[in-house]
């Protein structure tokens, strides 16, 4: 907490556009004499320029191609926009020469041959290209502290690529050390960014093998990072060049941000008064614990170096009201204790709870953990960072709940006052919904093919709404149509909101972008339209020019979509393995059906609704996905503790006593997460309302179907495959939920300097 405390307050967080503005930067793509710049090269340039900023650490920028031939790059919170701008421009045409020799100065360039100055200023005489940028697959920058080397950039070779520099760096090994010609250069926009030799252990004529390589020298990090960063990021498909950078203002307004931000403050304050009367001493001991995850996640943003938008404020906040999870978790199994009598005092009661469910806790958590990891290295842009974002607050909350918690819970059930009072801890009893369950004993199971018959009346009727009605989705999906004015006077860009949504254009995209420019960005218009927007803001500014009116391609590309669906999917087949090693495949194939069920739902009745499918959305659906397989996951962690105690019982009935068990606790969970949705959905504006719209579908829809979609749908497969357990035992209700449901115990090679100035050394990999 110390650290989290001393990183808050050193590290500021970085905003996103939408809630701070940053820099805009307006490059145009030149033809060649090979290459036309045509929208299709201006695309590729754009999925490019996309790896490029992801590897400059620029977190959720906005990238759109803009008329034919100009890209439209926006970074938040960006401190040096000019190195920004160059890194940005280069056209990297990447190419690695066998060195022939110094020269004195460049005339001596022979047939074939071309003179460049080396780093430090030495002309070499090189050969013909040995290899392209086309050749490596991939390059990082890393900081060897055992060798004492300092920073070196890591280069893996395609497997041509591979044969050719094993080829070039045995012929450079057969001259003496110090030769100009034991050197390799790397070229790069014809430069020479690097010429190191090859080491010495470096046999001639065998070369450096394996498919890798490592350059090292005087490099600082930016430097290492920023070579990595070109070799890797490939060849622009054609030159670009920056013709205009700017300070931009913020997409929403200072009213939409005050109305999220007090949202986020009711919500947060309703759910801690919930989990407080609910569970009274242990309750308000959690809300102490959640106010540390939120410190905790925050230091590890700011470290991290993310960017902070509003949906991911309020994904922000709604992570504190699932944090709850883990905690309700624990107080309802140690309420089971208390209740079965078997333990003689809270914090007994207390320890038992942790440790029952510990394994639930660790599950959920873990499946959450892959689906980020596979977000965060194979999709790219938002989608990126929101695997970021959802792998520190899953490790943050087990911190709160599992450390924090427990220190604070067990340590005042230990107390004289609470020992003489035990109705203060809030876990002495069972709560009116598990005394609910208790009484009436439902058999919810009893015709499980009923439950799914139903889901799948649900599942028709939503997904027909992607069929009939389709999916609007937003700009960043399908481009639109970007106008910039020059007022007469300063328009502000709460006011051009306001007035363009009372005009039809609820959507619009308005920034400032110096001191009398506004920059309207819409989905496609017609002309009466375009012409109804231009007189709105004419009518604010005493007047208004058209400086700029093109449309704009897609900020979530095709790439990156496609990349984003194929994370997603391994994502999906990850978790069925864990859970299937884990529980079964049964559970596994259970749990991930009911995740398609609540996907095809939440899309459908957006689709019905006539909602649109943006980025935000975007957010919101992988959000549904984790909250989804969570619920899954503490429903058949239960079944499969009942399943090794209980192995005489029918699986439907150990099924059914397993939702009967963990409903108080899917009850409070949902309860917890609905306040702040509720809060979001009532108090915010604009396009965080649809964000909590989804969540609230996605949080009911889950809930939902992981009682009467996943269950039944494990007792019909167990059923088809394993044959259900008849002829079993069947005991009264009272005597199974006197149980209490604890668990069964368990019982390269060195690097040299090479010897010339500013050159650097090649070895091979360790």
């Amino acid at each position: 907490m110390a650290a989290s405390v001393a990183i808050a307050l050193t590290l500021p967080i970085r905003l996103g556009l939408d809630l701070r503005g940053g820099t805009q930067i307006v490059l145009e793509t030149k033809s060649t004499e090979t290459t036309e710049a045509d929208r299709e090269a201006t695309d590729r340039t754009v999925e490019v320029l996309r790896g490029r900023i992801d590897a400059l650490g620029v977190a959720e920028p906005t990238i759109v191609r803009s008329g034919e031939n100009r890209v439209v790059v926006e970074l938040p919170g960006v401190q040096d926009p000019e190195r920004a701008a160059d890194v940005l421009g280069r056209t990297a045409q990447l190419t690695v020469h066998p060195v022939l020799g110094a020269a004195e100065n460049a005339a001596e360039a022979g047939d074939g041959e071309r003179v460049v100055p080396d780093e430090s200023g030495q002309y070499l005489r090189l050969a013909e290209a040995a290899l392209t940028g086309q050749d490596v697959k991939d390059a990082d920058a890393r900081f060897d502290q055992q060798s004492g080397a300092g920073w070196h950039v890591t280069v893996d070779f395609e497997d041509a690529g591979s044969d050719r520099w094993a080829r070039v760096t045995g012929e450079a090994a057969c001259h003496p050390a110090g030769d100009a010609q034991r050197r390799v250069a790397i070229v790069l926009d014809d430069k020479i960014i690097s010429s190191p030799q090859v080491d010495p252990s470096v046999a001639c004529g065998a070369g450096i093998t394996g498919g890798s390589t490592q350059i090292t020298g005087s490099f600082d990090d930016a430097e290492a990072r920023e070579l990595a960063l070109l070799v890797k990021g490939g060849a622009l498909p054609v030159p670009v060049e920056t013709i205009e950078q700017r300070t931009i203002g913020a997409t929403l307004g200072d009213e939409a941000i005050s109305a999220g931000a007090w949202a986020a403050v009711v919500g947060t304050a309703l759910t801690a008064l919930f989990i407080i009367v609910v569970y009274r001493l242990m309750g308000a001991l959690a809300t102490v614990a959640l106010l540390c995850y939120g410190l905790i996640s925050y230091a590890a943003l700011a470290a991290v170096g993310a960017t902070l938008t509003l949906p991911g404020l309020a994904g922000f906040v709604l992570a504190i009201g699932m944090a709850l999870d883990a905690n309700v978790l624990v107080f309802e199994r140690a309420r089971e204790e208390q209740a079965a009598r078997t333990r003689p005092s809270t914090r007994s009661a207390l320890t038992a709870g942790f440790r029952s469910a510990f394994s639930a806790i660790a599950d959920s958590n873990i499946t959450t953990l892959i689906a980020a990891a596979l977000l965060f290295f194979l999709a790219s842009g938002p989608v990126k960072g929101f695997g970021v974002t959802l792998g520190i607050g899953v490790l943050a909350s087990m911190v709160s709940a599992l450390v924090i918690t427990r220190v604070l819970a067990e340590f005042a059930a230990g107390r004289p006052a609470v020992l003489r009072r035990p109705r203060v801890s809030g876990i002495s009893s069972t709560g009116p919904v598990r005394d609910m369950l208790l009484r009436r004993d439902p058999f919810l199971m009893r015709r499980p093919r009923r439950w799914l018959a139903a889901s799948v009346v649900v599942l028709v009727v939503a997904g027909s709404g992607i069929l009939v009605r389709g999916l609007d989705f937003g700009i960043e999906f399908t481009g639109g149509r970007l106008v910039e004015y020059s007022t007469a006077t300063r328009v502000d860009p709460d006011r051009a909101r306001d007035a363009l949504a009372d005009a039809g254009f609820p959507r619009a995209v308005v920034q400032s972008s110096g001191d009398s420019d506004l920059t309207v960005r819409t989905e496609e218009l017609t002309d009466a339209e375009a012409a109804t927007v231009t007189r709105t803001v004419a009518d604010l500014g005493g007047g208004a020019e058209r400086v700029r009116d093109e449309l704009i391609g897609p900020s979530l590309g095709e790439e990156l979509r496609r990349d984003a669906l194929i994370a997603l999917g391994l994502a999906l087949a990850a978790q069925l393995a864990y859970l299937a090693a884990r529980f079964r495949l049964l559970f596994g194939t259970a749990a991930v059906g009911a995740l398609a069920h609540d996907v095809v739902v939440l899309v459908g009745v957006f689709a019905w609704l006539g909602k649109p499918v943006d980025g935000v959305f975007l957010a919101a659906l992988l959000t549904v996905i984790g909250y989804s397989v969570n619920d899954s996951v503490v429903l058949f962690d239960r079944v499969r503790e009942l399943l090794g105690r209980e192995r005489r019982t029918p699986f439907d009935r150990l099924t059914n006593d397993a939702i009967l068990q963990t409903l108080p606790r899917t009850v409070n969970t949902g309860m917890g997460a609905v306040l702040i949705l509720a809060s979001l959905a009532l108090l915010a504006d604009g396009s965080l309302t649809d964000f909590a719209l989804a969540l609230l579908i996605g949080v009911a829809v889950g809930t939902y179907s992981s009682v009467f979609t996943a269950s039944p749908l494990a007792i019909v497969l167990h059923g088809r495959g394993a044959g259900s357990r008849s002829g079993g035992v069947r005991q009264t209700g009272a005597e199974r939920h006197a149980r209490t449901g604890r668990p069964r115990g368990t019982a390269g090679g060195p690097v040299t300097g090479g010897g010339l100035p500013g050159a650097a050394a090649l070895s091979g990999p360790r």
